[in-house]
């Protein structure tokens, strides 16, 4: 039986993997003093609906749930963080919350994201600064460097900046317009330019504006570069994202440059915008945020500002595969194995107890002989052996699954210090 398009199974390889991402942006959180939060998998439509109005429904999963209510499955975690923030009117501010876990988008199913995939979110909610836009970035790098993952490049880009940039090109503050041409540009990291030039033209948008648009979105750099090669002075959000940069140079984030081109997808993004990609792979944005001022606004909170991060977690897993990081082994199991079918009791017996000693015990299940528990037990740290004669010496034998050692060991002292024995 097939599952349905977009999803997949996650197997114990993957879930290793997961995990350790988890470990290592749970130790990054709280590094930098966030509190860990898991908002609801399910919300209302109209919650989901605030931002981006009945347009999401188009890349969500929603449905009537038995009292005939239309819910959504979580896309995100902003939106539910900014929904439970904006409810909690006594809540000390700033407010850093962390999240981790699964999400649901009923996107194209592409290369590390599936329709239902692994997220992690930090988010600060208070008033509007610089400094917190700058935790988010910091925060980024130094989750990567956690990680052990080389060639990340971190581009920042200011969504004010490029607006006033597109409706100088176009002559119109239209809204909708405005919009479209921040999807394309988004879009030109994933497609060829005459594809979307062509996609746009049939929607009735100038070819020769939006391909100026296009090239402006390919003007990349430090501050200095950007400055000798394109006249920024009419552009007020420019020393603002100067003033950025710079901060996060003091912060030693060297990693860092200024890329016109990264404007995010959704339109709650407000101010500055960032996302952080593997310079050795073609797979996409790792990481994506902004600054979200609006959004809490949307949901009734004019004295609220927002700015938050998140990162794909396969698509995480993606680069460390390519750049061969190899997480930390997990810890080993010792294998118990019977010598004949009369010691099989005896032998989970003795599992048991070391297991009620903290070990890791695998022990056959199924009355294989012991050349199959063998086989098993190949990858197994060492191997206790429960045969007839050493047993009613009230000993085993335990041997070194690496270099084939074997003693035999009496069971009271094997109890007594399993785990300096096992080790």
């Amino acid at each position: 039986m097939d599952l349905p398009r977009g999803m997949k199974d996650f197997d114990d390889d993957e879930l290793f993997k997961i995990e350790y991402i988890r470990e290592k942006f749970i130790q990054t959180a709280k590094l930098f003093g966030y509190r860990f939060m898991d908002p609801s998998p399910i919300e209302l439509l109209s919650t989901l609906e605030t931002k981006s109005g009945p347009a999401i429904k188009d890349d969500i999963y929603y449905f009537k749930d038995k009292h005939d209510r239309e819910v959504g499955l979580r896309f995100d975690f902003t939106m539910g963080l900014t929904r439970y923030v904006a409810s909690q009117k006594s809540l000390k501010l700033p407010a850093k919350l962390a999240s981790f876990g699964g999400v649901f988008r009923y996107d194209e199913p592409q290369k590390g994201r599936y329709r239902f995939f692994h997220q992690w979110n930090i988010e600060i909610f208070g008033k509007p600064s610089l400094a917190a836009d700058a935790e988010l970035v910091e925060f980024t790098s130094r989750f990567f460097e956690n990680l052990n993952l080389e060639n990340i490049t971190i581009d920042i880009s200011h969504r004010k900046l490029v607006e006033s940039y597109i409706t100088n090109v176009f002559q119109s503050e239209d809204p909708k317009l405005v919009s479209e041409a921040f999807r394309a540009m988004d879009k030109i990291q994933k497609k060829r330019k005459d594809d979307i030039l062509k996609e746009y033209q049939e929607k009735g948008i100038d070819k020769e504006k939006l391909e100026k648009i296009l090239q402006f979105s390919e003007i990349k750099g430090t501050p200095h570069e950007i400055e000798q090669s394109f006249d920024v002075s009419d552009f007020k959000d420019w020393e603002e994202l100067k003033e950025l940069y710079f901060s996060l140079e003091e912060r030693d984030i060297k990693n860092i440059r200024i890329n016109f081109g990264v404007v995010r997808g959704l339109d709650y993004y407000s101010g500055f915008v960032f996302e952080a990609f593997d310079s050795s792979s073609d797979i996409g944005a790792l990481v994506g945020g902004g600054r979200y001022d609006t959004l809490p606004k949307a949901f009734g909170r004019n004295d609220l500002g927002a700015t938050g991060v998140a990162g794909g977690v396969e698509r995480i897993i993606f680069s460390l595969d390519k750049q061969q990081v190899i997480p930390p082994r997990r810890v080993q199991a010792i294998s118990v194995l019977y010598a004949t079918d009369e010691m099989q009791e005896e032998a989970s017996n003795l599992a048991s107890e070391l297991r009620s000693n903290g070990i890791p015990i695998e022990i056959d299940l199924v009355g294989r002989t012991l050349k199959k528990q063998f086989e098993s037990a190949t990858c197994s740290k060492y191997a206790i052996i429960v045969g007839s004669k050493e047993f009613s010496d009230n000993k085993v034998v335990l041997r070194n699954m690496q270099d084939r050692t074997e003693k035999q060991i009496s069971i009271d002292e094997l109890l007594a210090h399993s785990k300096s024995i096992l080790s």
